[in-house]
C-alpha cells in the first residue's frame, strides 16, 4: 500500500461529501472514526516534518511524504 497524503485529504473530503448527501448521509460514528484515523495520519506527518527539519532537509523522502511538493522547502531546506 503507498498512500499518500493527498490520498489522505482526499478520504477527509469524500467523507465530508458523504455526510452532506441529503439522500444517503454518512453515519456520523464512522465519519468521526474516519477523521480520528485522519488526525493520527497527519500527526505521523508532522513527526516526519520534523524528522526532515532535524536532518537539515537532506531527506528525499520518509516514505509518507514523498516529495518537495508535501514539504514545503523554506520550512525543510529541500531545494
Amino acid at each position: 500500500m503507498k498512500n499518500k497524503m493527498t490520498d489522505l485529504r482526499n478520504h477527509l473530503f469524500a467523507t465530508l461529501e458523504a455526510l452532506q448527501d441529503p439522500d444517503k448521509p454518512m453515519d456520523i460514528d464512522r465519519a468521526k472514526a474516519i477523521a480520528e484515523v485522519g488526525k493520527v495520519l497527519v500527526d505521523s506527518a508532522k513527526v516526519e516534518v520534523m524528522f526532515i527539519n532535524a536532518m537539515d532537509g537532506d531527506v528525499k523522502s520518509t516514505g509518507f511524504i514523498e516529495s518537495e511538493r508535501d514539504v514545503p522547502p523554506a520550512r525543510t531546506g529541500i531545494q
